[in-house]
């Protein structure tokens, strides 16, 4: 090997000989895509992990975007229809009265019969450019209805799931945190709401409501109002389960000797840790009280035929004429609901593989 008379020389290779100046400036361009490579690694906060973990699946982009579509199609819809004019038509029936008389023989008058008709403006209307779903039984626009619909099922849906929600963060975290007594007590009444036969029940109370004489625009709301108050038990179990679980850890140790007081510690440190879990649960119950809402109106419980609501226009396919012939009265209120459970399952399912800390996908 050659002795190296000239010292801005090394040698890297065996047989490659590089200046000093150019060895230096490789290291730098090294250190400097490591501190790039650490900068962006470090950028990457969990919450935009978990939307990289939920928009790399399929399902949940397919979820969002029906449920994206049905929200502005029963929100905005009626902002660009003008079909829905309700208050400004009159859609009372019309009476047609007939009279035939009845003669015999000779031509005498023995009485005289009178056929009374009763006529409904624009009934059972096939589509057309100024009905694009035609009309119902009643003469009302099935579009129009159908965006109406989706507004009452959707709000009463979510103000439902977040009635639950609170109801179960408050009694699964006192049960929780507190333990002993508290727990017993808050649990076996849970057992006993679990035990409960909810739809009986909603069946039976809906019959009250009407012998009560209670408006039925608002029967609906006082009925997803007594599900709420049996369907916290689910949630609070959740919570209460997590709770077991985080109050043991260091930082609850650390707040403990801090003095902090106990609201704090439960609704500023243990809840925020459950949120995940709660966020999946309330995703995927929002379906649920979808189909619950739609199965009260359709059994007549929830709103009558004048208040828009898919499952009141579902129940007209209780008449076999309209069920075989007029499939744009029944079918779209149909459609919609399935969108609506599918997209929320989907978006569901992908919060909880996303929000899953072992997923490496």
């Amino acid at each position: 090997m050659e002795n190296l008379e000239n010292k801005n020389e090394v040698i890297v290779e065996e047989n490659q000989v590089l200046p000093t100046e150019e060895v230096e400036q490789n290291v730098s361009e090294i250190k400097q895509a490591d501190d790039s490579i650490e900068k962006n690694v470090r950028l990457m906060s969990p919450g935009r992990m978990v939307m990289r973990r939920f928009f790399r699946s399929k399902l949940s982009i397919v979820g969002l975007v029906m449920l994206i579509s049905l929200f502005l199609f029963c929100f905005l819809g009626p902002v660009c229809y003008t079909s829905w004019e309700s208050n400004e038509i009159d859609y009372s029936d019309r009476v047609e009265y007939a009279t035939t008389e009845i003669k015999d023989a000779d031509g005498n008058v023995l009485f005289t019969q009178v056929i009374e008709t009763v006529k409904r403006p624009n009934s059972f209307a096939k589509p057309s450019l100024e009905h694009p779903l035609g009309t119902d039984g009643q003469g009302w626009d099935n579009l129009a209805r159908l965006m109406e619909g989706g507004k009452v099922s959707l709000a009463i849906s979510f103000i439902t799931v977040f009635i639950v929600t609170i109801l179960g963060i408050i009694f699964g975290g006192l049960a929780g945190y507190f333990g002993g007594v508290i727990d017993n007590i808050i649990m076996r009444i849970c057992d006993i709401l679990m035990c409960l036969p909810g739809f009986p029940i909603l069946l039976v109370v809906g019959t009250l409501l009407e012998s009560m004489g209670v408006a039925s625009q608002f029967r609906i709301y006082y009925l997803m109002g007594f599900l709420s108050l049996i369907s916290w038990p689910g949630v609070a179990r959740l919570v209460r389960g997590q709770i077991l679980s985080l109050r043991e850890q260091e930082y609850m140790v650390a707040a403990e000797a801090m003095g902090y007081s106990t609201a704090r510690k439960i609704f500023k440190h243990l809840i925020p840790n459950v949120m995940p879990q709660l966020i999946v649960n309330m995703t995927l119950s929002l379906g649920s009280m979808i189909l619950y809402e739609a199965s009260l109106s359709f059994l007549g419980l929830g709103a009558t035929a004048e208040f828009a609501a898919w499952g009141t226009m579902i129940n007209q396919a209780n008449d076999l004429n309209v069920l075989q012939n007029y499939f744009n009265v029944w079918g779209p209120p149909g459609i919609c609901i399935v969108i609506a459970v599918l997209g929320f399952n989907f978006i569901g399912d992908g919060l909880r593989d996303a929000l899953d800390p072992k997923a490496r996908r």
